[in-house]
Formats: C-alpha cells, sequence, structure tokens
C-alpha cells in the first residue's frame, strides 16, 4: 500500500478538527506559515506549497474558503431541513409553499428569483408527462434563497396547453400556489411519485447557487398526477449537500390507493 502523500494526511487532520467542533464554522485557520512548522513536525512538511495542496484539497470540499488577504476560514452553514414529502401538507391558502416550510423551520427570511419560460422538454421531462416529440412545456424555473444566499433550486414542468394564459405562467410569487392553480384547471395534485439522484451539479446549477468546488447536490425528481393519475407536473430540485439536510417520514398501516405504473428509467 502506496503512503498516504502529506498534503492528503493535512488535509485529513484538518478536516477531523472542522468536523469535531475543534476549528469552529467562521474560525480562521492558521497561516500558512504556522501550518508549515505544524505539520513540519508532524508529517516532515518542508514546503508550503504541500501545504497549499492539502488546503486546496478542503477547499474543494466546500469546508473552507480563502478570503484574502486574510487567509482561510471555516465555512458556516446552517442546513436547512428539506422534506420531498412536505409538498401535500396543508397550509393557509395565501402562503406559497416555500415561504410556509421555512416559517416552520428557524425563522430565516425565504424569498425567491423565478422566471417563466416555455421550452422543448428534456427526455426524462416528456418521458415523465407522457409528451410526444416535439410538445412544448411551460417551465418555472426558482431559485430559493434564504436571507438572500441561494439555497436550492426548484424548477417545474407543465404541458404548455394546459397552463397557458394562467396565473401558473405569472413570473412571480402566486400567493395561493401554483398547485391551487392546477386544482382550479381541473388538476388537483393528489399523488407524488419521488426520485433521488446524487451526483455532481451541472455548470448551470453550480452558477445558479453559487456553489463551491467538489460539492454535490441530490436531484429530486418529483412527479405529481391528478385523480385520474395522469402526470400533470413535474419539479426538479436541486439540493446541495452543503446546505441541507433530507428527511424522510413513513406513517404505518397506511392505505394503499391504486398506483399509477412507472415506466421510466434514470434521468
Amino acid at each position: 500500500m502506496k503512503p498516504t502523500p502529506a498534503y492528503q494526511q493535512i488535509a485529513d487532520d484538518l478536516r477531523r478538527q472542522i468536523k469535531d467542533g475543534s476549528i469552529p464554522p467562521e474560525a480562521q485557520l492558521p497561516t500558512e506559515a504556522e501550518l508549515l512548522k505544524t505539520y513540519g513536525e508532524a508529517f516532515g512538511v518542508r514546503s508550503r506549497n504541500t501545504i497549499r495542496q492539502g488546503l486546496a484539497l478542503l477547499v474543494h470540499e466546500g469546508l473552507i474558503e480563502a478570503r484574502r488577504p486574510k487567509g482561510y476560514f471555516v465555512i458556516q452553514r446552517k442546513r436547512l431541513v428539506y422534506r420531498p414529502q412536505a409538498e401535500f401538507r396543508q397550509k393557509p391558502p395565501e402562503i406559497d409553499i416555500f415561504t410556509n416550510l421555512i416559517q416552520e423551520e428557524d425563522g430565516r427570511t425565504p424569498s425567491q428569483d423565478i422566471d417563466v419560460a416555455i421550452v422543448e422538454p428534456t427526455a426524462a421531462i416528456r418521458e415523465r408527462l407522457g409528451l410526444a416529440q416535439g410538445e412544448l412545456v411551460a417551465a418555472r424555473r426558482r431559485v430559493r434563497k434564504l436571507d438572500g444566499v441561494p439555497y436550492n433550486v426548484n424548477d417545474s414542468y407543465v404541458h404548455l396547453p394546459l397552463v397557458q394564459g394562467t396565473d401558473w405562467m405569472h413570473p412571480g410569487d402566486v400567493a395561493r400556489g401554483t398547485n391551487t392553480v392546477l386544482a382550479e384547471l381541473g388538476h388537483e395534485l393528489v399523488y407524488g411519485f419521488h426520485e433521488i439522484y446524487l451526483e455532481m451539479p451541472s455548470p448551470d446549477v453550480v452558477q445558479r447557487l453559487g456553489l463551491g468546488a467538489g460539492v454535490p447536490v441530490a436531484l429530486h425528481y418529483s412527479t405529481t398526477f391528478d385523480v385520474d393519475l395522469t402526470p400533470v407536473q413535474v419539479t426538479i430540485n436541486v439540493v446541495p449537500g452543503d446546505r441541507h439536510v433530507i428527511v424522510l417520514e413513513t406513517l404505518r398501516n397506511s392505505e394503499e390507493g391504486t398506483l399509477p405504473p412507472i415506466p421510466w428509467g434514470k434521468p
């Protein structure tokens, strides 16, 4: 077995101290000169470049960030509890889903950047909505923020003829919620099928959420059906791993109704 490189040992030791709280969030790491002295004695390190390689690993993992000219600091992230099954929770009709969920959590101020467009769906969306080649969808793209910091992406897609000319297409908050709009159009959402994939983010997601290098995401596909078990809406949530904890709740002895077949595979 090859010996562990010195820069990896440095990263491993600093990571351990960050994880166990010895170096707390927002704390400044020792200077490169101080780290060279510490790890020169511990691991025989003789070069600042080795120190920088170790620090670069932690930057890539999203644990620390460089704040020049001061140095390196531990990133503080207060994780948001993310519940994939929360879409059908009862809520005041005048409050949208995101605002409702955040108010239940920790008092941070929620906001959303929303844009609406008419787009050609990807193969994954087309398959989940049962659309033919060439049919268009309405896309409602959201970047959800807490205290002004981007936390996740929530993009919804619906067959265009269903919502064209309705409030679903409004490029801003819809106070009663877009699911209520769908219900008013005769397509109340009563069943959701959830898929979660773990992956590295696309360049578009990195830009939209301002992600650091090396931060993985959970890609959550939520396909929702009406009472006729017709797929109505596909929502793609992108949940960064450094900002969330995913919570799944189960209920024993719940009745299982007739569920729609799920013919598709991975996105």
